[in-house]
Parts: structure tokens; sequence; C-alpha cells
């Protein structure tokens, strides 16, 4: 027989009791006791202890109690001082105290350079300039597979080699061969016009050395390969402008545009 300790009704059951208990007062019947207190207290769930503090009170996280203890500290004797010293076999072996790791007087540095570098490979080359034949060191990162130069006027004399006709990026089989009829006529027209310097840059004859190029606005090319047209018809006044050599290269490459270039050649003209 259970009987309700608010209102004295007996029960034949425990479950009984409990419900009629949350029902009419309105309050869960304690189902647990503590394990720390001992004290009654009810929970939905398995649990050993009341409240946090009876928890915190009953369970150790220190030393041996803590799930992580793995024996504690060792002691040794420092490698450097022959002090003995206590440390965690976790953290690192026991090889310095504490007072000689603070001390970084005994620390040689690494040594990072030559064979003891992380990515030694070999060291420097010894090859010859493919111009000049000079010998020169390169490391292997530094050999490109083109070719192996030892200064600035080699690589020049290379580049103007290899970059030549058909090795030039926009060979396109070839020249047209002689301008024809007309050419040095306009030629000497387009300098006369532009006053023997670059419409863009205005670098002169006299700073040049020798007079501008004439570059042709549509490329005798063009006409060449028309059925309508000849050789002698890219000849116009209209169709050649005076470049200097940089400018010229640039113009070829197109970051000149033909507007442009007549635009500039315009502002010069003189009337005939």
């Amino acid at each position: 027989m259970y009987s309700c300790p608010t209102c004295g009704r007996d029960f034949d059951s425990h479950r009984g009791l409990s419900v009629h208990h949350s029902r009419v007062h309105d309050d869960q019947l304690p189902n647990r006791a503590c394990d720390h207190c001992e004290e009654s207290f009810y929970c939905d769930y398995e649990r050993k202890y009341c409240s946090d503090d009876c928890h915190d009170e009953a369970v150790s996280f220190e030393g041996r109690s803590n799930p992580n203890y793995g024996g504690g500290k060792e002691r040794t004797t420092c490698e450097l001082c022959d002090q003995s010293f206590e440390y965690y076999p976790s953290e690192k072996d026991g090889v310095y105290c504490p007072n000689c790791v603070e001390n970084a007087s005994w620390r040689d540095p690494p040594v990072i350079s030559g064979t003891d570098h992380h990515s030694w490979n070999g060291g420097k080359l010894t090859l010859s300039c493919d111009v000049c034949e000079a010998t020169v060191e390169r490391y292997p990162s530094a050999v490109n597979g083109e070719a192996t130069l030892c200064d600035r006027e080699c690589f020049e004399a290379w580049l103007s080699e290899e970059f030549t006709g058909d090795g030039h990026p926009n060979w396109l089989g070839g020249g047209t061969g002689s301008y024809g009829k007309g050419w040095n006529q306009v030629r000497k027209r387009a300098l006369e016009r532009d006053g023997h310097a670059c419409v863009m840059c205005e670098t002169g004859a006299d700073e040049l050395g020798r007079n501008p190029d004439v570059h042709q606005l549509i490329p005798v090319r063009a006409f060449v390969e028309s059925p309508l047209l000849t050789i002698e018809d890219a000849h116009t006044l209209d169709n050649v402008v005076s470049l200097c050599p940089a400018c010229h290269r640039r113009a070829e490459f197109g970051h000149h545009s033909r507007a442009e270039l007549r635009w500039r050649a315009g502002v010069r003209a003189t009337p005939c």
C-alpha cells in the first residue's frame, strides 16, 4: 500500500501514486537518490547527482581521477646543468630543465645553406652560353630549356636570331618581295609630310641616327592577295605613316589603331 504524502490517499502501486501526485498536486514525486548527499529528487532520465554542486564535490579531475591521467610527472636530470627536474611525458622528452630552455644562448642556429637546406637538389649547374659560349652557372630551376645566355647582350642577339623569319610568332610565309614602282616616291613624301619624325612619339631622325620607318596601314600583302588590286595600289600617301622602330613594332602588333595613326599623320599633313 502506498500513501500520498500530500493528501494521505492510499494506492495499490507506486506508479498509481506517482500519476495521482503529478495530476492532482501538480508535482512529481522523487524517483531516485543523490549518490553524494543521498537526498531524494525527481529526474526523467538516469542521473546520479541531484545538482551540479553535488556532482563537482563528488567527482574529481585531479591526479588519477582525471580520465586522461597518464601516470603524472616523471623525474630526470638536465643534460646541460645536471639538475633534477620533473616533466610531463606528453609535453616533451625530459632533456633540458625549464631554466636551461629559457636560456637560448646554448642553442645553435639551424644550418639551412648548401646541402643542409631542405630544398637542396645539387646546387648550380655549369653551362655554356648559347651565343658566345662563355661559361655560366645556373640553378636547375632557372634552366628553362630554351636557351642559356650569359648577359643582356647575348639575350638580345639570341632573341633577334630566333624571332626572325619563320621563327617569329606572326610569320605568314615570307615577304612580298620588292615593293615595286611608286614605293620610293610615296616613302619620301611620307617622311617630308611627317617632318622626318615618328607621328606617335615625335622621335626625329637626328635622335634615331636615321630616318624613321614608313609603315603601311594596310599591308602590301593585302593588295597582292586581292584579285582586283595591284601592289602599286598600296603606295598612296593616306596609307603610310612615319614611325620610330619601337612604335612601328607596337603598330605591327595592333597596339596602335589605323584610325589613330591616320589622325596623327593628318595633323602633320601639309597642303600639296
